[in-house]
């Protein structure tokens, strides 16, 4: 016996968007290879909760759907993650004499992580232009060479000329 679908249900492997799917997996992996990352202690506690506060950041950008404040700010944590990630493999990688198998797997996946967050910048950008934001860096001030060719004076439409007509003779009044 085949149990019948009305249109409203959805069938669970249809659940899940492409796109669904592309942000938890960029999670996934991210969380996966922290933890990989931190198995040995031998990063500082900042790493921990730098990646997954920012991962954290990620669930709540996923989960509102229709928010740009919150996709662009798992964006602008995945850019300063891959900052503080180059300076915590750099800081704290340990000499050739104290590296274990353990600590290689270790700082390798921390590694693998960081060469992976580009690309996932990548794809949250594209969610980012997806749900309708736009890249525009603006510091603030404007410029006096500033383009308007996009600028249109909406007070000029349907504005009454400045000058009377010469054509139309003014009558006087006496």
């Amino acid at each position: 016996m085949t149990r019948r679908m009305n249109d409203y249900s959805v069938a669970p492997q249809e659940m899940l968007s492409n796109r669904h799917r592309e942000k938890w997996a960029i999670i996934l992996v991210h969380w996966l290879l922290t933890v990989w990352g931190c198995m040995n202690h031998m990063f500082p506690a900042s790493y921990a909760w730098g990646n997954f506060s920012v991962l954290a950041v990620g669930i709540w950008a996923i989960v509102q759907r229709d928010s740009l404040d919150a996709i662009m700010m798992f964006l602008t944590g995945l850019l300063l993650t891959v900052l503080t990630d180059i300076i915590h493999v750099s800081v704290f990688y340990p000499p050739n004499n104290y590296l274990t198998d353990v600590k290689r797997f270790s700082i390798g996946m921390a590694i693998f992580s960081l060469l992976l967050k580009p690309l996932s910048c990548y794809l949250v950008y594209r969610m980012y232009r997806e749900r309708g934001g736009e890249y525009t860096f603006n510091l603030g001030a404007t410029c006096a060479g500033q383009d308007r060719s996009t600028y249109e004076p909406i007070d000029q439409q349907d504005a009454p000329p400045q000058w009377p007509d010469s054509s139309k003779t003014a009558h006087h009044l006496y």
